[in-house]
C-alpha cells in the first residue's frame, strides 16, 4: 500500500486530489495548519514553522500543493511570506523527504514560473523567460532548487505547471467573472481571437497521479492544459450558458479597452489579463499518455460553484446510501 503525504489539502486543487486519492488503495497523511477529522494530520504552518520529521516517516510519495498566491495587497508588502512558503518551506520539505527515503516528490508550480506568455505564440516548457511577478519568481526559484535536490539524491522530482484551472470551488478571476455575469455587471467581451489555456481541476489531479507513477517524469517539468485554445469571448459565453444567462448580441468594442489601458499601467495590466494571449502547449504531458476528459465547452454551473467540494468519508458514505 502506497503511503502519501499531501500538502494543501484544503485548497481548490488539493481537496479534489484528496477526493481522488480516497478512491485509490493508499494510506494518506496530511500536512496542514488544521487537523482533519478523517486523516492523520501533521499540524504545521509552513510560513512559520519547520516541517517536523514525523511528517515524512514511512512516506513513499509527496504531493506538494501548498503555496502562497493571490494576495490582494501590494505583493512587495508580503514578499517575505511568498519566499517563506513558496521557496523555503518547499525546499525544506523536499530535503527532509530525500533524507527519509521518499521515492517521489510532485510539486505543483504554475505557468507563471516560465515567465510571461508571448502574444501569438504557444508556449512550451522550453520557453523559459524571467518571471515578472513575485508569485512566478518564487515558484521558479523553488523549481530550480527542487531539481538540484533531485540531482543530488535518489528522490524523483517532478514539477507540474497548471494553466488556468477551473472547476468546483474555483477562486480568483474566474470566480469574479462568474459573479459579475450572474449579477449583470460584467461587460460582454468582444471577440479578439486571443488564445488562453485552461484545464479542469479533475483533469489536473489525474495528471498529477499519472506523473507520480511514471519513471519518465523524473526531473521533468510538465505544463498541464486541456489541449484546446479558448478565447476570452468563448469563456464569457460558456459561463453565461452555464449560469442560464442569455449571451448578449452585442459586445464592448475592443477600442474602449485599449483606451482604458492608456489611463494607468494597472488598468493596462488588467486588460491584458482579460484579453491577452496566455496559450501553452501540453504536448509533453500528452506524451506521457495524458488526455483531458473535460472541456470548457461541456461544463455546467457546478464547475464554478463556491466552496469546497470535499466530503468527509462519513458524509460521502451517507450520500451513496441515499
Amino acid at each position: 500500500m502506497k503511503r502519501i503525504l499531501l500538502t494543501g489539502s484544503t485548497g481548490f486543487i488539493g481537496c479534489r486530489l484528496l477526493k481522488l486519492l480516497e478512491s485509490s488503495k493508499c494510506e494518506i497523511r496530511l500536512l496542514s495548519r488544521q487537523p482533519h477529522s478523517d486523516y492523520e494530520t501533521i499540524v504545521c504552518d509552513l510560513g512559520k514553522k519547520q516541517v517536523p520529521d514525523s511528517a515524512l516517516v514511512s512516506i513513499d510519495t509527496v504531493f506538494h500543493l501548498a503555496g502562497y498566491a493571490h494576495d490582494l495587497r501590494d505583493a512587495t508588502s508580503v514578499e517575505n511570506r511568498y519566499q517563506a512558503i513558496n521557496v523555503e518551506a518547499t525546499v525544506q520539505l523536499a530535503k527532509l523527504a530525500a533524507q527519509h527515503g521518499v521515492k517521489y516528490f510532485i510539486f505543483v508550480s504554475s505557468v507563471k514560473a516560465g515567465g510571461s506568455a508571448i502574444a501569438c505564440r504557444c508556449m512550451t516548457e522550453e520557453n523559459q523567460g524571467e518571471p515578472e511577478e513575485i508569485y512566478g519568481r518564487t515558484k521558479r526559484e523553488a523549481e530550480l532548487k527542487l531539481l538540484e535536490i533531485g540531482r543530488q539524491s535518489d528522490i524523483h522530482i517532478t514539477i507540474v505547471r497548471p494553466s488556468l484551472v477551473y472547476g468546483p470551488g474555483v477562486k480568483g478571476n474566474l470566480r469574479m467573472m462568474l459573479s459579475g455575469i450572474e449579477k449583470g455587471w460584467f461587460p460582454p467581451l468582444p471577440e479578439v481571437e486571443n488564445r488562453r489555456s485552461m484545464i479542469h481541476v479533475d483533469d489536473l489531479v489525474r495528471a498529477l497521479l499519472l506523473v507520480a507513477e511514471d519513471e519518465r517524469a523524473n526531473g521533468e517539468i510538465f505544463i498541464a492544459t486541456d489541449g484546446l485554445p479558448h478565447s476570452s469571448r468563448e469563456i464569457y459565453k460558456a459561463i453565461c450558458q452555464a449560469v442560464g444567462k442569455t449571451v448578449p448580441g452585442w459586445s464592448v468594442p475592443k477600442f474602449l479597452f485599449d483606451w482604458l489601458s492608456l489611463l494607468s499601467p494597472r488598468i493596462r495590466y488588467k486588460v491584458d489579463k482579460l484579453l491577452g494571449d496566455e496559450y501553452y502547449s501540453s504536448e509533453k504531458l500528452e506524451g506521457m499518455d495524458f488526455r483531458a476528459e473535460k472541456s470548457l465547452r461541456d461544463f455546467d454551473k457546478s464547475d464554478f460553484s463556491v466552496g469546497s467540494s470535499h466530503l468527509s468519508r462519513k458524509d460521502a458514505k451517507a450520500q451513496r446510501e441515499k
